[in-house]
């Protein structure tokens, strides 16, 4: 008789050992991920029954009964009182598959998340579009989570959220939190945002842009007087301008490029560090505020310069990843080896490390 696989247990073990993430496919044991890293548990291989009946046992209602005869479907789940978990469905070789991501009902404080300082001081911009960028798995989630939360505690005002699912779901405290998941509050992304616009609101965020129908209404938003927060899979500053410039047709480019200089508050790149003596990761960033030089730089195309302008600015409060890794590294959380190892310029890091030049290593302290 094949063993029954309990999918509620399963995830609060997982969750209980600090996992982010687990992978379930037919034929394998349960993978869950934690600091990073892809472990396979030493549970029994899951069969297609199983498998399929953990799925229909998980599923919103409304689509329990399809859900199987699908391809890719994204929902959310919860354990009340535990956790909530982010879902996707999919097919591989003809078989089901889950991957979860885990979303704590605890949002942390930017200080738990050890930050830079700035970031507070980014939040208080009444207009215009901040982008938390970097690859999956980089912590954006949690950090434009720590960002809405301390405006709701700290403001008075209208905070409406387009996401595809809802991940972390927000109290009411000093401000209204409107919470509209895609395919179920709104039709898509560009929809929420051109009706979030009549619903009173002062700050929009969107859970993601993946096109140029949603960039164009997130700029319009931002146009209009709105604080604009969303994310982007992109490594750095100059990666996340080109990628939206580049979401448009070359001829309308000089345009999008006057558009975004004239809205673009910041952004903030992260990734998370393993540190094998710490046995956690540590957050390193790259923010960049949009001073009237950078403008100047968006406005010309001339985006390559802000490089040597993050690692070179001591008056702005902006600060480059490797000067990130550097600060790590100076306060004992990583070895030099893992900073080199996540460091995108290593010949630059090192020269840090000798001593060459410091960066701007004090606005962490």
């Amino acid at each position: 008789m094949e063993e029954n696989f309990n999918i509620i247990q399963f995830l609060k073990s997982a969750v209980a050992t600090g996992a982010s993430d687990e992978h379930l496919k037919v034929g394998h044991s349960p993978f869950i991920r934690k600091n990073g890293y892809i472990k396979k548990t030493n549970m029994q291989p899951l069969t297609t029954t199983q498998l399929e009946n953990a799925i229909v046992e998980i599923a919103p209602d409304a689509i329990k009964e399809s859900i199987l005869s699908q391809c890719d479907v994204d929902f959310m789940y919860e354990i009340k009182g535990f956790s909530r978990f982010r879902i996707n469905y999919n097919r591989q070789l003809g078989t089901p598959g889950l991957v979860i991501r885990n979303i704590s009902y605890n949002i942390p404080e930017l200080k738990e998340l050890s930050l830079p300082d700035i970031l507070h001081s980014i939040i208080e911009y009444q207009n215009g579009i901040i982008l938390v960028t970097g690859p999956t798995g980089s912590g954006k989630s949690t950090t434009i989570a720590s960002l809405i939360n301390q405006i709701n505690q700290t403001s008075a005002k209208h905070i409406i959220t387009i996401e595809d699912p809802i991940e972390y779901v927000y109290n009411c405290k000093r401000s209204i939190v409107s919470q509209r998941q895609v395919g179920v509050d709104t039709k898509s992304f560009a929809d929420g945002i051109k009706y979030a616009l009549r619903q009173d609101p002062d700050v929009i965020f969107i859970g993601e842009i993946r096109d140029k129908e949603t960039m164009e209404a997130a700029l319009k938003a931002a146009e209009t007087g709105h604080l604009v927060l969303s994310t982007l899979h992109t490594n750095d500053a100059v990666q996340t301008i080109n990628r939206i410039v580049n979401m448009f047709e070359e001829s309308n480019r000089f345009l999008i490029r006057k558009q975004l200089a004239e809205t673009l508050r910041a952004t903030i790149a992260q990734k998370l560090v393993f540190s094998e003596k710490e046995q956690k990761r540590f957050p390193a960033c790259e923010v960049m505020v949009v001073t009237s030089t950078i403008k100047d730089y968006i406005n010309k195309d001339n985006t390559d310069e802000i490089y040597n302008l993050l690692k070179e600015n001591t008056v702005d409060n902006m600060i480059s990843m490797n000067t990130s890794l550097a600060i790590l590294h100076d306060n004992g959380s990583i070895t030099e080896e893992e900073a080199l190892a996540n460091s995108n310029d290593e010949a630059e890091l090192e020269k840090m490390f000798r001593g060459v030049y410091q960066g701007t290593r004090a606005y962490y302290e």
